[in-house]
């Protein structure tokens, strides 16, 4: 079975309120290419299809061509997609029954009294289970007894000795998950407030040929002496701390118990996310860098300045001016700033602490890890006044 696997699409992003749907379409665009160039037996999409739970009309309308294009450059290929944490599960599925016909299986909440709605046989070449973004508290209750601990490898396990029971000519199994397994690099992907849920391989259960993740947008083999696991990981950056290369998985396995083949296929950005200049300078050094700048750099900006005391209100109004003739986009300006001391360490809250903070002690936390230093009285005055009176 020849497996396309790809994640964390993320349609209908913006950056910095700039439109990226030329992007979007252009990656789109080399998808059809290579589904028609390798022919796949099955396309894995792993999550996060959307950026937005409900996403605008131009972004579904993006989707649904992409997915009828990719039909018509290989019609035999069956395609698996099923909800990220982005994705709203019960707008992804409200065409599914329609999308069948296209042989597109969509697969946005768990079921746990119709398993079958999670195994997908593609036919004479292996099963896909399909399992979509579930939160750790919402895995569904297989028996009463069940521990919550145990409910995620309970449900994993469940699908993958269904599996077992129908696969008697040993075909391929692939495994679909979106979600952060324990050990996974997760740079450039935002952790929430509280953190992330990490998920050990091992409560996935046993009885897969390769695991195909989505959630982490670094793509990765997952280490492990007995799982064959990878994120694809996305096609497109979606923040400037994704400065890695993207790309989409190819897999083949040959039979149940094989070790499947993996390699990826590079995915090309018109509009790179460029750190600029690669190591933070003074401000006036950078613009005198902007200055020099390529005018036909079709490429979103972070202006990379290292601060020693303070910026003046009118840096952005400064690049922006610089920059208004040139193809690249200024987004924002990160901030180095030197530290006369040593540094706090990252600051890092739960939810629950933060509900128990007041608005002025998290910001005094952060101008602590920002600056160095603690907030004086007069800036806490200002901050305190701001939230009484927003006017």
């Amino acid at each position: 079975m020849k497996i396309l696997h790809t994640s964390d699409w993320h349609l209908g992003h913006q950056l910095y309120n700039y439109e990226r749907t030329e992007e979007q379409l252009d990656f789109l665009r080399q998808l059809t290419d290579i589904i028609a160039s390798e022919q796949p037996d099955v396309m894995v999409v792993c999550g996060d299809v959307f950026h937005h739970a409900s996403p605008s009309a131009g972004a579904q309308r993006i989707y649904t061509d992409a997915l009828l294009k990719m039909h018509e450059a290989c019609p035999t290929m069956e395609m698996v997609i099923t909800a990220g944490n982005h994705d709203s599960p019960s707008k992804l599925e409200v065409d599914r029954n329609l999308w069948s016909h296209f042989r597109v299986h969509i697969i946005g909440k768990p079921e746990k009294a119709q398993l079958q709605k999670h195994l997908i046989y593609i036919k004479e070449k292996g099963y896909v289970v399909a399992v979509p973004h579930i939160y750790p508290q919402n895995f569904p209750i297989l028996t009463e007894d069940t521990p919550r601990e145990e409910r995620c490898n309970r449900f994993f396990q469940a699908l993958l000795d269904e599996v077992k029971q129908q696969n008697k000519d040993r075909l391929p199994v692939v495994l679909m998950a979106h979600l952060t397994i324990s050990g996974s690099d997760s740079t450039g992907h935002e952790e929430p407030i509280g953190g992330m849920d990490y998920t050990p391989i091992s409560a996935l259960g046993e009885g897969y040929d390769y695991l195909a993740l989505g959630h982490i947008h670094c793509p990765q083999n997952i280490k492990d002496s007995t799982h064959h696991a990878r994120y694809s990981g996305t096609p497109l950056p979606v923040s400037f701390d994704e400065q890695y290369p993207h790309s989409v998985t190819i897999v083949e396995i040959t039979h149940h118990g094989d070790k499947p083949e993996i390699h990826t296929l590079p995915i090309h950005n018109p509009k790179p996310l460029l750190v600029f200049p690669k190591e933070p300078k003074p401000f006036e050094e950078v613009m005198e860098d902007l200055q020099a700048l390529d005018a036909n750099l079709p490429a979103y900006l972070q202006v990379n300045v290292k601060v020693k005391d303070y910026l003046t209100p009118d840096c952005n109004e400064r690049i922006s001016a610089l920059l208004k003739d040139k193809a690249c986009r200024f987004c924002h300006i990160k901030l180095n700033w030197e530290h006369n001391g040593e540094r706090s360490s990252d600051i890092q809250l739960s939810l629950q602490e933060m509900k128990q903070t007041s608005p002025l002690e998290v910001a005094k936390l952060y101008y602590r890890e920002k600056f160095g230093s603690d907030m004086d009285d007069e800036l806490c005055n200002l901050f305190q006044h701001a939230l009484t009176d927003p006017s």
